[in-house]
């Protein structure tokens, strides 16, 4: 054994010293790098990441970054931007729906903010009272709620200043609350349907005040987020929902075309692969589409490319991947179709219930059930599956993916899924 000699000991420090900075260093450099996850779905609203490096495989125990305890109860995703974590949740005794900061180093909460204080409404048993995934733009978060029959939306600093506080309109459904905002341009845009006098509409980012808003077809509610995108030389706001599927001009409002139906109600939001849409629903029927976007008025028997029943999710949103389309159903049976022909490769059960959408990252596919088991699937004509994690915890919201880490919110944690 060699004895440590005081200057032995400074040279050991000033080396631990010096790994400590490249530590940190290293850190701020992912950071930095890391693609931001700002809104529902992530940066392009479909669940897509271009993140390399993504983890495929984890347990309760292992390959667990970090995990913090989330004060209440909420099913909304995660966002992050930078350093920084957005999340919404409800402390339910307390009758408090609340945006929570969180360092996304270590989850240590960074401030607390409550939004809304009012009575719970009432919801489905699958639903919660912080179900609508906050957005973010980098200089404000934006988020939604319910105050009783009323649409909440604010904007908050990231350091937790409150800018404006708007209330666009009423929503009533016995299901009760989920609206995620979609940022475009100048505007945050909600969906309103409900069952009431239905309606889309757009807010100043500025200062909350009403831009446009339009009335929807049919009183119904439905829980799908827009999916916006340059088609056909337009730019295409498309929505499932309200027993139709419709495009409009986020600009304005005004409709470039719709699809009646082909169901009641919509939860999962429509993908695009470049040439075609993709729905599913499933109340109280059960559908899949994949629709040509370039028709103007009423396309519905002329711009439906191919669509089955079998497999459809109502909750779940799906995926592109290339040349695939795949999704989960409720009760957990995914399937993996061409996206061109709708020819289906593979039908399989992976788990027993679903409710949050898919994403991918690397040519992978990651479904998440509500039992907190994550499967991992390769796209192709057969079934590949990479990798079951088991994460120990219900988890109903989506997964956020950034920075060579994935975020997924347990039922009474946030954890930070990497090395």
């Amino acid at each position: 054994m060699v004895a440590l000699t005081p200057k032995g000991n400074a040279v050991n420090q000033r080396s631990l010293t010096i790994l400590s900075l490249g530590f940190l260093a290293l850190v701020h450099t992912l950071s930095t790098r890391a693609e931001n996850w700002n809104a529902w779905r992530g940066p392009r609203g479909d669940g897509s990441s271009v993140e390399t490096n993504v983890p495929t495989d984890w347990g309760a125990d292992t390959n667990i970054a970090w995990k913090v305890e989330v004060p209440g109860v909420g099913h909304a995703s995660p966002i992050i931007w930078g350093n920084q974590i957005f999340l919404l949740t409800c402390l339910e005794e307390q009758q408090q729906r609340t945006l929570l900061c969180l360092d996304r180093r270590n989850g240590q909460q960074q401030w607390r903010r409550n939004v809304v204080t009012a009575p719970l409404e009432q919801k489905h048993p699958l639903n919660s009272y912080a179900s609508s995934t906050p957005a973010t733009d980098g200089r404000r978060v934006y988020v939604t709620f319910l105050d009783r029959d009323t649409m909440v939306v604010a904007a908050y600093t990231r350091d937790g200043k409150q800018c404006w506080n708007a209330r666009p309109g009423t929503f009533s459904s016995k299901h009760g609350f989920c609206s995620c905002p979609v940022l475009f341009e100048d505007l945050v845009i909600v969906n309103g349907d409900h069952d009431g006098d239905a309606y889309i509409v757009a807010l100043d980012r500025g200062d909350g005040s009403t831009r446009w808003k339009i009335d929807r077809p049919n009183k119904t509610r439905s829980y799908a987020t827009p999916l916006i995108r340059e088609i056909d030389g337009r730019t295409q706001m498309i929505l499932p929902g309200n027993r139709c599927v419709a495009s409009y001009d986020p600009r304005d409002g005004s409709q470039h075309w719709i699809i009646d139906g082909p169901t009641e109600q919509f939860v999962a939001s429509i993908v695009f692969n470049g040439k075609l849409l993709f729905m599913t629903c499933g109340f109280p029927d059960h559908h899949i589409l994949a629709i040509q976007p370039n028709g103007h008025g009423n396309i519905t028997n002329t711009h439906i490319a191919w669509r089955t029943s079998r497999g459809a999710s109502y909750v779940p949103s799906p995926i592109v991947e290339g040349e695939f389309f795949l999704l989960v159903s409720d009760s957990g049976v995914a399937s993996c179709f061409d996206a061109t022909t709708g020819e289906r490769h593979w039908m399989k059960r992976i788990g027993r219930r679903y409710s949050a959408a898919t994403v991918s990252a690397e040519g992978l596919v990651y479904f998440l059930s509500d039992d907190g088991e994550t499967t991992v699937i390769r796209p192709g004509t057969k079934y590949d599956e990479v990798a079951h994690n088991k994460l120990g915890e219900a988890t109903f919201a989506s997964p956020a993916i950034s920075g060579e880490r994935i975020f997924i919110r347990g039922e009474k944690h946030l954890f930070c899924i990497g090395r």
